[in-house]
């Protein structure tokens, strides 16, 4: 996963608390680093890449301190420093005018601050009051334009405004223009102040309120975004029914439940915990992990999966992980941490928005200073001309237009049991020429079985040939030799010096004697074909099987045909890729023949069998140089080097699997191939969108920044055109949230 330090990114001119998402996608999730002795804080108003580096500069050169992580998006700030350093960089923290509170020793306190009663205060109860005597001075201002002593209290009261909804502002504000940045709190600073000074105190008043109830309006929005991703963690249940050691069953918490203990699943409840069906059979609705629309059936030895839910008989199930190492855990850290990875068009609008807003303040300026000369208005016209272009110039609507719309997409697409690990995927995925399947496990069912076996050694009795062959296969993880050791039912031999030979078998000694079990590749290399054996696999390999032979050092001995079939899914899949005229290829490494049969089945016309990974490697750049962008579909684990080859790696499969999670680009949760057409469809519908907002935001900015030069916008129509763009491109983003992936 590609993650960009935070010295790496370009420091975006917005600041408000809708920068916390653009913040968010540009930072590494705090799970990822609370390592041990960090302690987690949440600082209130630490919200923006800004804000990280004022505290950053405020800890520098400081002894004692291992490393800072931050999360802008949930205000959070891991430190793991030794104690003394941490009580003096708390300190330096709060001289810096932040607030950190635990969240190791009050966590629930912390996190439901914003919905207690002094937290709704603190975001709408100011705001409203704010508003409320910013009205108050509009009306006195408008109905006793002349008195004196009204005017004063008017202006009272549009202080008392400006300083109730814009406290914050100004201490950032402040803060920004020492440090010579220009964000919005600093252009809001300029120009309300501005405003107050030149005798525009009502307007100055009602623009710093609604200001405030647009940015907490759009806080909200923007949570939406992150709390789509967040809310997976409430699948998984606070308490499980954990087994005793005398026998009882007992509710505790499920971060206290350790791994091998023995927990109780109810029909109707929350699968708790990552475990291993141990007693009962149940169907169990896995769609809140995998997306898969059909509940599973599970009996002993099946895998079951937290935040899932059980829905027919009582289970039993032995845990194979923490409730923090759960797969929906570790979804949810995967798509917390492909926040860090930066979309193209997120890169593009950071850098057009470091040129933008000193262009756009430099214009100020120019307004200020020449529009007496060239158009006639006094100083203080075009001192109010300057301001109204300050509050317009903020590019929060631009800058929040890209992450609040990638957010939204991949949270839709796991939800849909697609774990895309960064915005890069996400929107690169609508460039795909061509797709290079894998056949086992991805077009097939993955689950072969034994559908002949045939002696070939006419000397040795075929009971001992079993024997033989299920010795070999039952020290292998090969699908194929699970199917063969499956599929015989005799005792199994000790296997002396056995090794598994890529692409190839497995070899090992039995009774003093070396035998394999190998690949018809294999046995040509090996010297032991003939022309009998190759008539007797083509009948076999001609009707899609694959064939396992059984050698000694001597010749072959026995043959294994193993038949995997194509999943129901699959068919429909490679028809929806063609579709969006993308070209679907199989490359495996089974026979040719096998590969053909299944690709036809499929609907693939170009098949490539007999691949070892190189080969697959080779196959992945030849596609790339011929059709374009390429992705792969694999294991994750065998497919390895080819998934690094592609545009795109996708992983099928990853419930539970956590090397499949960390070798590619995509997870699919569920093995359903369809997941790949929709991760198109939604990469398609991401970027469209992603150009609506930033056309909305361009073209709202650029209305009013004519209107302000050549006509007579005010500043009310500033506020609005700046926190109503924002508030458009944010739902628009979101809409990404109220459909289907790739719908």
């Amino acid at each position: 996963m590609n993650s960009v330090h935070p010295h790496q990114q370009a420091e975006t001119a917005c600041c408000g608390s809708d920068c916390a998402v653009a913040s968010a996608v540009s930072q590494p999730a705090v799970a990822d680093a609370t390592t041990v002795g960090s302690q987690r804080f949440r600082i209130a108003n630490m919200d923006c890449a800004s804000e990280e580096s004022e505290i950053r500069r405020a800890l520098e050169g400081m002894a004692g301190i291992r490393s800072l992580q931050f999360n802008l998006g949930d205000r959070e700030l891991a430190i793991a420093a030794d104690a003394s350093a941490l009580q003096q960089a708390l300190e330096a923290i709060r001289r810096a005018g932040f607030k950190p509170e635990s969240l190791d020793t009050d966590s629930s306190a912390a996190v439901a601050a914003g919905n207690s009663p002094r937290g709704f205060w603190m975001t709408w109860g100011k705001s409203l009051g704010a508003l409320g005597l910013a009205m108050a001075a509009e009306g006195l201002a408008f109905a006793l334009p002349d008195s004196q002593p009204i005017k004063g209290l008017g202006m009272v009261l549009a202080a008392a405004a400006i300083a109730l909804s814009g406290f914050s502002v100004y201490g950032k504000g402040l803060a920004a223009l020492r440090q010579g940045r220009l964000n919005i709190n600093a252009l809001m600073t300029v120009a309300v102040t501005g405003a107050f000074l030149i005798g525009q105190w009502p307007e100055a008043a009602m623009v710093m309120a609604l200001y405030a109830i647009a940015e907490a309006i759009e806080a909200r929005a923007v949570d939406r975004a992150r709390g789509a991703i967040k809310s997976l963690l409430a699948l998984a249940p606070e308490q499980a029914e954990v087994r005793q050691s005398d026998g009882s069953w007992e509710r505790v918490g499920v971060k206290a439940v350790i791994v091998n203990a023995t927990v109780r699943i109810r029909p109707g409840e929350r699968v708790p915990l990552d475990g291993i069906v141990t007693l009962g059979q149940s169907a169990i609705d896995q769609s809140p992990v995998t997306g898969e629309s059909l509940p599973v059936d599970k009996v002993p030895g099946d895998e079951v999966f937290a935040g899932t839910i059980n829905q027919s008989g009582a289970l039993e199930i032995r845990v194979t992980a923490p409730a923090s190492d759960s797969t929906l855990a570790r979804i949810i850290h995967a798509v917390e941490q492909a926040q860090s990875s930066r979309a193209p068009t997120q890169r593009f609008v950071d850098r057009f928005a470091a040129i933008y807003t000193p262009a756009v303040f430099m214009l100020a300026v120019a307004v200020a200073l020449l529009m007496p000369w060239l158009m006639g208005l006094t100083w203080m016209q075009a001192a109010y001309k300057a301001l109204v272009l300050l509050v317009i110039a903020c590019p929060c609507a631009l800058v929040i237009s890209t992450p609040v719309t990638v957010v939204s997409g991949l949270a839709a697409a796991a939800r849909r049991g697609i774990l895309i690990k960064g915005g890069v995927y996400l929107e690169n995925a609508r460039k795909i020429k061509a797709v290079a399947l894998d056949k086992t496990g991805t077009i097939t069912e993955g689950k072969p079985r034994l559908v002949a076996f045939e002696a070939v050694d006419a000397r040795v009795d075929p009971q001992v040939l079993e024997e033989l062959a299920k010795s070999l296969a039952a020290r292998s993880d090969h699908p194929v030799s699970k199917a063969i050791a499956n599929g015989v039912s005799r005792a199994v031999q000790e296997v002396g010096e056995f090794q598994a030979v890529p692409g190839r078998g497995v070899q090992g000694m039995m009774e003093g004697q070396p035998y394999v079990l190998a690949n018809h590749r294999w046995i040509e290399e090996r010297g032991q074909c003939s022309a009998e054996l190759e008539a007797r696999l083509a009948v076999h390999e001609q009707a899609g099987r694959t064939v396992t032979l059984l050698a000694s050092s001597e010749r072959v001995m026995a043959i294994c045909a193993v038949a995997d079939t194509i999943k129901p899914s699959s068919a429909q899949a490679v028809a929806d890729l063609k579709a969006l005229g993308v070209m679907p290829v199989m490359l495996t490494g089974d026979n040719l023949a096998t590969a053909q049969t299944v690709g036809t089945q499929a609907g693939i016309s170009e098949v490539r069998g007999n691949l070892l990974p190189e080969d697959k490697l080779r196959a992945i750049g030849e596609l790339q140089q011929r059709i374009g962008a390429t992705a792969m579909t694999g294991d994750g684990i065998n497919d390895a080097p080819a998934l690094a080859q592609a545009d795109i790696g996708f992983a099928m499969g990853g419930a539970g699997t956590h090397t499949a999670m960390e070798a590619a680009d995509v997870v699919v949760m569920n093995d359903d191939l369809r997941r790949l057409p929709e991760t198109i469809r939604l990469s398609k519908r991401t970027h469209a969108v992603l150009w609506q907002n930033i056309a909305l935001a361009l073209g709202i900015k650029l209305v009013f920044l004519l209107l302000a030069i050549f006509d007579d916008a005010s500043m009310w129509m500033a506020v609005f055109a700046d926190m109503g763009a924002s508030l458009l491109v944010v739902f628009n983003g979101l809409r990404l949230l109220g459909k289907r992936a790739g719908k």
